[in-house]
């Protein structure tokens, strides 16, 4: 189900670039960096991006935790080597994409779990590609 990460009637975030290694920004910070919007930074293609809750811990290795909100971008067509939302017989799943002799297989990123191999009767749909994941501290 698509939304929006931002409000656009809200006001964009001010942003640092300066680098802030501990401690709080000077306030004249304030006025030489420009502002910004959520939505620039993490969505790309607007028509094409949605935004999903992660489930698990199947991918930690990959910095994706239990409740994290995963940016995902449906129009990329390249998924090798990349974190994807696939449906496999009907289920979701988040894995990393790759290709050994020749067939998909979807990697978890925690040892604790096997990879997913294909039959020609599984059913695999790759939804889209992971952009970004947003990550409470």
């Amino acid at each position: 189900m698509p939304c929006k990460l931002v409000d656009e009637s809200r006001a964009p975030v001010h942003f640092y670039d300066t680098g802030i290694s501990a401690g709080f920004p000077s306030p004249a910070l304030d006025y030489e960096e420009p502002r910004l919007h959520l939505n620039d930074l993490l969505i790309k293609n607007p028509d094409t991006t949605f935004v999903t809750k992660a489930n698990g811990d199947s991918m930690t290795g990959a910095g994706i935790h239990d409740g994290d909100m995963l940016v995902v971008e449906r129009g990329l067509t390249d998924y090798k080597d990349k974190v994807v939302i696939a449906c496999i017989n009907g289920e979701f799943t988040v894995k990393r994409y790759k290709i050994e002799r020749g067939r998909p297989v979807l990697k978890p990123q925690n040892p604790k779990y096997s990879d997913i191999h294909f039959t020609e009767y599984d059913e695999i749909t790759v939804w889209g590609v992971v952009t970004s994941v947003i990550h409470p501290v």
